[in-house]
């Protein structure tokens, strides 16, 4: 019976598994193992301690500024939309961060067609002109930015605001297309000429629907950054009635000395609400693209 099942074993090839032997860790070794565990539990614990205070004190009638067991109720959201002030600040973020990533698409794709399409003379150096833009820190040009704005009249305006967060997100939003765009084979838009379209037509009817998942990135990111830009809207908005949800979980941490940490938390949450929905469903679209080939050509 033995030399059947070796015999089998060998016709076919198989190779016994032979046990690997975990070899002895050195007392330096385990105390170095030992340590790293400890650190990475401690980042862990960093990184979740304010994430679980802002969710259990949003749900706790009795919230404090320490991480407790909640006494569970929803009346922190009940008072967050119901306070005369807590849903305008919602509203106006919805209409900055939507405006303002219409605004960014519109432009980057026009931008980024022409980037795409047309060759020119200082096309590259362009290119990484614009890039620049991102690398200059905000607060360097922020004083400058505001004195241009109550040149013309847009300061403390939710308009003048948009136009600025818009011009903020276009360089990204301006490579992502760019690139896109140049990804698609110029001989379907020849074939729609071919067949009577104008450029215009052609655009509409072949390029947008192949750089779907590219729009779909740009929107995200551009939204996610109007969202959580904080020190623009601060510094160009004066009146109260316009401040975004990020100024007013400021304020309401900072100017008063009995803070609500409950509405404060629930307020944390429905800010984080908004970008979360489009990150699910924009998500996939971030794999299909890419920064490469911008320049391609």
């Amino acid at each position: 019976m033995t030399s059947v099942v070796s015999r089998s074993s060998q016709t076919s090839g198989e190779v016994p598994m032979q046990k690997m032997r975990k070899r002895p860790l050195t007392p330096v070794a385990a105390v170095q193992r030992t340590l790293g565990y400890i650190l990475i539990s401690l980042m862990a614990l960093f990184c979740l301690v304010p994430f679980a205070w802002v969710v259990l004190s949003a749900v706790d009638a009795e919230a404090g500024p320490t991480v407790q067991w909640p006494t569970f109720a929803m009346d922190n959201f009940v008072k967050f939309f119901t306070d005369a002030a807590t849903p305008q600040l919602l509203v106006n973020s919805l209409v900055i961060g939507v405006s303002a990533t219409a605004l960014n698409l519109a432009l980057g794709l026009a931008g980024g067609y022409a980037l795409a399409r047309y060759r020119f003379k200082g096309r590259r150096f362009f290119m990484f002109g614009i890039l620049l833009i991102r690398v200059i820190p905000a607060p360097a040009t922020i004083v400058a930015l505001y004195l241009i704005m109550v040149n013309i009249g847009l300061s403390n305006t939710l308009f003048g605001l948009i136009i600025v967060e818009a011009a903020f997100q276009l360089p990204v939003t301006l490579w992502l297309l760019a690139g896109t765009i140049a990804a698609v084979p110029i001989e379907l838009e020849e074939a729609a000429w071919i067949d009577g379209n104008s450029r215009l037509q052609a655009i509409w009817r072949v390029v947008l629907p192949l750089v779907g998942p590219g729009l779909g990135a740009a929107a995200m990111l551009s939204f996610m950054g109007v969202w959580g830009d904080f020190l623009t809207p601060l510094v160009l908005l004066q009146s109260s009635e316009l401040y975004p949800l990020s100024i007013g979980l400021f304020r309401a941490f900072s100017e008063y000395n009995q803070v609500d940490w409950g509405l404060l938390a629930a307020s944390a949450i429905v800010y984080l609400v908004p970008p979360a929905v489009l990150y699910v469903f924009v998500r996939k679209h971030l794999l299909r693209t890419s920064l490469g080939g911008a320049i391609k050509g």
